[in-house]
């Protein structure tokens, strides 16, 4: 069955459509300097990336050695030559990015050409779709070639190495087969540490490095998880080899519980290891779809794993991974503080599918786009428990409120909509809901702007960033802002009729009256498990179960601005105090502590570091976060409150004048057929 299917189908002459260019010209200065930064990145990522590539070589272990002795005399020793080598960059990138980043917020949205004819780009071409990583693409084929390329020939130009240094010396076979069984253990551990290197990149929620890249959060995960496998084989292999060769010897539980105060701290290291191996082992995908907590809370023995390794390794040792892991420390700081907020439920909504729309306030000066997403947490029902949920408003909607619409699924669900249920109609039994969120994250620039055409497929509450997008679209076009899509079409997929009304959380008359002339907007849905409209289906569309709730919002009790993904300008100075902090932090502590009492225990000292690392982000870091949490508040205070968002829904899709303002079709006890649709698109 179908309505309103009498217009001509929206995209059958879509490339046909004059669009209004909205692009202007980037100021000389700014492109300059921006293409002077860009390449200055590159520039600094390639030689970095390059001299870890290449380290297992001959010449760059000779050049290795010469910087380490030409520098072994300055105040940070061994430990500071090996930071500036493999650490630094990385957190040099960070900084230099977060001025690129500054300096890209200052152009317009540049479109993308509509075209017949397939267009391949590296980042979204999927090579293979299925299989243990799922679909990849072009671009991260290229990456897993280069991974394992370099694993592969750093173990064999470092087993050849080995080889060569075990024929120096005359020894039995039993002792030569035990030496090399060290020594290869000893490499895979060093590759696996340059792997590390990457590992903890991708799971910085707000790092400026992602932002640089414009890969949010969600899609780098996976990332980590291809990481944490190959990092943990390597570990793994690492412990196997040396306690295979200390069975040899008949000393394995010697070696195993020995704690050297010069040289590597065995001990520290097998803590290491087991808290690793169980992270690995819950994370495996049949466990983690078993049990999502057990995965949860035994990932953080993150903890335990990052500070015996530096116990384990001592100081200069740990520094080939320490920029990784600071940048992940600096953005797990800010999390903390940001979550730290209370945060208020301005409005709460429930859908006759189960689902439940909550609005939560934020300051003016939290920008985001309508691809983000937010993690929440609500403290009546748990104290550990953050789920992540798609932002559906748009962020010209109003710049005090943000909108999630959550599906009852689970445990944790169906308490929120016991309490949210139990608080319709009554403000006091609302206003106890206590909401804590990190984010927003997501992607760095709305490219969903950036085409003519969008076509956006949905299943269920999968709706929830298309509602966004739309919303986002139409406030655009009213406001005249930049804003390329004309053509968009909704394909959405559910179950029941009522998840219908869900629809009708975008009021599309009201954000842009008569916009028929400047968007051109089919929505086609499939209601999958009914063969014929429920009786009263016009109420259903209109009304949902239970009215909103509203509740009176405290000045300041929005979300906090303190998160990576938010002002750019000051992300980037909290890094660069952090790592101010850290080189005057380790600088002191060699001068008045290291060298004058000639600390030597290598455990001792990698303790020591990463106390500097922690103190430097706490001392210094915290230093900006405080001025930027005092800009916050004295920001807020020249916001003004808006009134609340009207809980009624309409099912308008004509304009005043009775026009037609969009297709609306609805398709019962069908699927969509992909393959047709793109067929017809294309022609």
């Amino acid at each position: 069955m179908e309505e309103n299917s009498a217009q001509q189908p929206l995209l059958s002459s879509i490339f046909e459509n004059k669009v209004t260019d909205y692009s202007n010209k980037t100021p000389f200065l700014i492109s300059s300097a921006k293409w002077i930064l860009r390449a200055l990145l590159w520039l600094i990522f390639i030689s970095w990336a390059a001299w870890i590539f290449l380290y297992p070589s001959n010449p760059v272990s000779d050049l290795n050695r010469k910087w380490l002795r030409a520098t072994d005399g300055t105040v940070f020793g061994t430990a500071g030559s090996i930071f500036v080598v493999y650490s630094a960059p990385i957190l040099v990138i960070a900084i230099l990015g977060s001025g690129y980043i500054y300096l890209c917020g200052k152009e317009e949205i540049q479109g993308k050409k509509g075209s017949r004819l397939p267009r391949f780009r590296l980042w979204t071409f999927p090579v293979f779709v299925e299989g243990p990583f799922g679909v990849v693409s072009a671009a991260e084929v290229i990456g897993i070639v280069v991974f394992t390329s370099y694993v592969i020939w750093a173990t064999w130009a470092l087993t050849v190495r080995n080889s060569e240094l075990v024929s120096l010396f005359n020894l039995p076979s039993k002792q030569q087969s035990v030496l090399m069984l060290k020594l290869t253990g000893l490499r895979l551990g060093l590759i696996g540490l340059f792997c590390m290197t990457f590992l903890f990149l991708p799971i910085a929620r707000g790092s400026v490095l992602l932002r640089l890249i414009d890969i949010p959060f969600e899609h780098a995960t996976r990332y980590h998880v291809w990481l944490g496998h190959l990092t943990m084989f390597l570990f793994t292999l690492h412990g196997l080899f040396y306690a295979i060769g200390w069975t040899i010897e008949g000393r394995l539980i010697h070696q195993l519980m020995r704690w050297k105060n010069i040289g590597v701290a065995n001990l520290p290291g097998v803590i290491s290891l087991v808290a690793g191996l169980l992270m690995w082992v819950t994370s495996l995908p049949g466990v983690r779809r078993l049990n999502f907590e057990l995965f949860f809370y035994t990932h953080q023995l993150y903890v335990v794993f990052v500070v015996f390794l530096a116990l384990h390794v001592g100081d200069f040792i740990f520094c080939y991974a320490a920029g990784a892991i600071f940048l992940f420390m600096l953005d797990r700081f800010l999390r903390f503080c940001q979550s730290r907020t209370i945060v208020d439920v301005v409005s709460t909504r429930c859908f006759p599918c189960g689902t439940l729309e909550l609005v939560l306030a934020k300051p003016a000066s939290l920008h985001y786009n309508a691809l983000g997403w937010v993690f929440l947490q609500i403290r009546e029902l748990s104290w550990l428990q953050w789920h992540p949920f798609s932002v559906s408003s748009s962020p010209l909607e109003g710049e005090n409120r943000l909108a999630i619409l959550i599906k009852v699924l689970g445990d944790w669900t169906e308490k929120l909509e016991r309490r949210v249920s139990a608080g319709q109609g009554s403000e006091t039994e609302c206003s106890k809901i206590t909401a804590s969120v990190e984010g927003p994250y997501g992607h760095e620039s709305p490219y969903h702007l950036t085409y003519e055409n969008l076509i956006l497929v949905a299943g269920g509450i999968g709706i929830s960033p298309f509602l966004a997008i739309l919303s986002d679209i139409l406030h655009r076009i009213n406001t005249a802002k930049p804003c390329l899509p004309r053509n968009v079409m909704i394909i959405w997929a559910v179950k029941t009729s009522n998840e219908l009304p869900l629809l009708q959380t975008v009021d599309m008359d009201s954000i842009c009256p008569n916009f028929s002339g400047r968007l051109n907007l089919e929505i086609r849905t499939y209601v999958t498990r009914e063969s014929e409209p429920p009786l009263e289906e016009g109420k259903a569309l209109i009304e949902p179960v239970k009215s909103a709730v509203f509740t009176k919002t405290s000045k300041g009790c929005g979300m906090s601005v303190l998160v990576g993904t938010g002002n750019i300008i000051w992300s980037g100075l909290y890094i660069l105090a952090s790592t101010v902090g850290l080189v005057i932090t380790v600088a002191v502590l060699n001068m008045l502590y290291i060298n004058p009492y000639k600390i030597e225990s290598w455990w001792y000292k990698g303790l020591l570091f990463l106390a500097c690392m922690v103190a430097s982000i706490l001392l210094f870091g915290g230093v900006v976060i405080g001025l930027w949490h005092f800009w916050e508040k004295n920001t807020s205070l020249h916001e003004t409150d808006q009134d609340p968002i009207e809980s009624g829904t309409r099912d308008e899709t004509t304009d005043k004048s009775g026009k037609q303002q969009y297709i609306n079709t609805v398709h019962y006890g069908l699927r969509p057929d992909f393959g047709g649709m793109y067929t017809y698109v294309s022609c």
